[in-house]
């Protein structure tokens, strides 16, 4: 076998394989084999020479690479000695001097930073020293007491460690000034305060109001900010304390202090100084001591207000002998009230709407005159009313003051403490707050009441359609206007408070007694004295009874409108009206939201008292007055209706009658009648009651005819023919028309049922039988309300 490869150099080429279709020269056996193993030896041959010629060409830059490779080998060696010799020779003393610099360069920084500081220590010792020589000369034969609280206050800038260091002890001290410069420091804050202390009080006496203020700025500059804030507090609450003493004297001596709103005004006017000293004067003590030290000053201000607002409410109310008056107020005994929700006592005489027991003899209007005063008490509420207003705004004021800067001026308003805690908070609250309650809950009741005493029923109303009506909707009985215009007065003084305490006590008690004597009263008059019942057996109510019945349904629904507009003008009060937001007029914390809520429960609350006596009384109307009268209205509709007649019997029966009318004026006649007698029935009603009030009447008939004329179709079922099915379904659209036509759409949706059994009546066979298609293949779009049986039922009804 030949060999597999062949070796020169490093370089080897890889072995050729035999092709296993050629034969090996050893094994042929014939000549065609030998020479086809020659022809295959040949042709490898070739390539191995051909691959040997490529190998020997590129053996001439392969060695010419080498020898450039050992040319730069002998170049690398030389750099390397070159580079040693440098290293050991050169960078090693570089490397030492460097070391030696570096420790140089830290020790210069360390000595540097020590001069520094050193330098530092002399320059604040220096300082010191030429502020207690400052201090002292100023202090001697100047008496240059700005000089001197200058000293003072560039002395504190420096550290004490300073100031009471040995260096310091051993330099600033000298023949003049031989004490150590603390204890010089020291002594002459002490000798300046007290200075400043005796020329600011001697200013204060002589009314000196810029040397007060001269003396008041340089207490900030010896350290000394708590007295000074003190005593500039108590200068300017003994100005406020003679000021509210003069008016209080003035006010007594000059005129009759019971009169008008002089107590309200004295409050008023300490409140608005207080607000003009902190206002005037706020900046003055911010400048020179600092943000948010005005707050001491207020504290010490609202000490004095505790003690002249105290002297102010208790003269107030020993003039005004709120407690007194307080005690009527809660032995007042309402008599009408109570004696009108007692059981009506039999009397032989005539009953009267304004009595207290229902045919009593005794007249109602004689509580009036039971021991109060409402016009007092109304004054006594205006005042009390006023004077919190004032607390309100002046809380507010101070609570804006004393914010904590750090808080968002978005945020809400929080109560100061100094105002939750003050004696005058709790003077205010036991002076004015609880009285004002109490009185309002009182004067409230008592205005129900008063109302109901004078209360008048409309006149000039009839339900003779013919005969017309005196004045104009709404038709409502006298106390709703009365007690709706108390509503809005008690609701409007109770909110201009401003306090939450008031609100969450008076707008309660509002719909408590609206919901007890308001809704009570009349739901007992529509009970006992105006119920719309029969006289006799089978007639119908006498008709001042009905007129009186539906004015008081009017009143309940007027004054349900009533709550929920004053309710919504508060709520949402218009800007063109100048109206104060709930936000403006309760800014602290989440009052605003509270009192919205409060209201919008008051609305809701007598809303939902009123809607359910309203649908009771529209019950009441409809069974007593409605349903009694609709039957024979519906009986003489439908009086001679025969359905089964043909054209022919038409015409007879218009020959018979002799008159010129064709037989379309007996097809219409059923409609004729019922218009005529429905709006006989309706119209008298309707121009009485209220719209709201008319259209759940109308619902209610609506529904009751829609089910009495579903009934009466039926009833026709094998009695009409083709001719008789299209006249019920002209009828019977022709009163849900006149029906429908004295309110909304809506009420024909009450007559679905019938309208459909009409439509089927009257359906031609080929639209019958393309519903059914439509409902087998679930592509119907007619929505029904009667059943599958009640349909093929109502096909059915036509007579072949």
């Amino acid at each position: 076998m030949p060999p597999s490869g062949l070796q020169n150099g490093s370089s080897s080429l890889p072995p050729l394989e035999e092709s296993p279709a050629s034969p090996s020269i050893y094994e042929s056996s014939s000549l065609a084999a030998i020479r086809a193993s020659l022809a295959t030896l040949h042709s490898r041959d070739a390539a191995i020479s051909s691959r040997l010629q490529a190998l020997i060409a590129s053996q001439a830059d392969l060695s010419r690479e080498l020898g450039r490779l050992d040319l730069l080998r002998a170049h690398l060696g030389t750099q390397v000695v070159n580079t040693r010799s440098i290293s050991n020779g050169m960078l090693d003393s570089a490397a030492n001097t460097a070391s030696h610099l570096s420790s140089k360069v830290k020790e210069l920084d360390l000595e540097k930073k020590r001069v520094e500081e050193t330098l530092g220590v002399v320059e604040q010792v220096a300082e010191l020293k030429a502020c207690v020589q400052g201090v002292i000369g100023s202090m001697g034969a100047p008496q240059d007491w700005e000089a001197a609280a200058g000293y003072i206050a560039r002395s504190s800038k420096i550290p004490k460690s300073i100031i009471e260091g040995k260096f310091a002890a051993t330099v600033v001290p000298s023949v003049e000034v031989p004490d150590a410069p603390g204890v010089t420091i020291e002594s002459s804050k002490e000798s300046l305060c007290g200075l400043f202390l005796r020329e600011f009080e001697k200013a204060a006496e002589e009314g000196d109001g810029a040397k007060v203020t001269r003396f008041f700025k340089l207490f900030p500059l010896i350290g000394r900010e708590d007295t000074g804030l003190e005593v500039y507090g108590k200068y300017v609450c003994q100005g406020v304390a003679s000021r509210a003493r003069a008016n209080l004297k003035e006010g007594t001596k000059g005129r009759e202090s019971k009169d008008g709103f002089f107590y309200a005004n004295a409050l008023t006017k300490l409140f608005e100084h207080i607000a003009q000293i902190v206002e005037g004067h706020g900046g003055l003590v911010e400048r020179h001591y600092g943000a948010g030290r005005m707050v001491k000053v207020i504290e010490r201000l609202q000490i004095e207000a505790d003690v002249q607002g105290g002297i102010v409410l208790d003269t107030w109310s020993d003039e005004r002998n709120v407690d007194r008056r307080l005690t009527d107020v809660k032995s007042y005994p309402f008599s009408f009230l109570v004696q009108s929700f007692l059981p009506a006592q039999r009397s032989s005489g005539i009953s009267r709407t304004n009595s207290p027991a229902v045919g009593g003899g005794t007249d109602g209007r004689l509580s009036e005159d039971e021991g109060v005063d409402m016009k007092e008490v109304d004054g006594l509420l205006s005042e009390m009313a006023i004077m919190l207003g004032r607390w309100s705004l002046y809380s507010r004021f101070l609570g804006g003051k004393c914010r904590d800067p750090a808080e968002s001026p978005d945020g809400p308003l929080l109560m100061p403490d100094l105002l939750a805690k003050s004696a005058l908070t709790r003077k205010i609250s036991a002076r004015l707050t609880t009285p004002f309650n109490v009185m309002t809950t009182f004067f409230f009741r008592r205005s129900v009441e008063k109302a109901f005493q004078l209360d008048e029923l409309p006149t000039g109303l009839t339900l003779n359609p013919s005969k017309p009506i005196d004045g104009s909707g709404p038709f409502i009985i006298s106390a709703v206007d009365d007690v709706m215009y108390i509503v809005n007065t008690v609701l409007q003084r109770s909110l201009s408070t401003s306090q939450r305490d008031v609100i969450s006590s008076v707008v309660p008690t509002i719909g408590r007694v609206l919901g007890s004597d308001f809704v009570g009263m009349v739901q007992r008059k529509m009970r006992d004295e105006y119920y719309p019942k029969a006289v006799v057996q089978g007639g119908f109510p006498p008709e001042d009874k009905i007129i009186a019945f539906i004015v008081l349904i009017n009143s309940l629904d007027v004054a349900n409108d009533y709550i929920s507009r004053i309710v919504s003008s508060r709520l949402n009060p218009e800007p063109a009206n100048n109206g104060n937001t709930l936000q403006d007029m309760f800014p602290f914390s989440h009052d605003a939201t509270f009192v919205a809520n409060t209201l919008e429960t008051l609305n809701v609350t007598f809303s939902s008292k009123t809607s359910e006596l309203i649908t009771d009384g529209m019950h009441v109307l409809f069974n007593q007055v409605i349903k009694p009268r609709l039957r024979p209205v519906l009986s003489d509709t439908f009086r001679d209706a025969d359905y089964s007649l043909t054209e022919e019997d038409l015409a007879d029966l218009a020959r018979q009658d002799d008159t010129d009318e064709d037989p379309e004026f007996f097809q219409e006649i059923v409609t004729r009648r019922f218009e005529h007698s429905w709006d006989a029935l309706m119209r008298p009603i309707k121009r009485i009651l209220t719209a709201k009030t008319y259209a759940m009447l109308l619902d209610s008939t609506a529904k009751y005819l829609a089910r009495v004329l579903e009934k009466r179709i039926w009833s026709y079922a094998g009695k009409m023919n083709a001719l008789g099915a299209t006249r019920i379904e002209k009828d019977f659209s022709g009163i849900v028309g006149a029906v429908a036509k004295g309110g909304k759409y809506s009420v024909r949706d009450l007559f679905s049922r019938v309208t459909q059994i009409c439509m089927l009546v009257t359906m031609e066979d080929e639209e019958w039988e393309a519903l059914v298609e439509e409902e087998k293949d679930g592509d119907e779009e007619m929505a029904w309300v009667l059943s599958l049986d009640e349909r093929l039922r109502a096909r059915n009804m036509v007579r072949n």
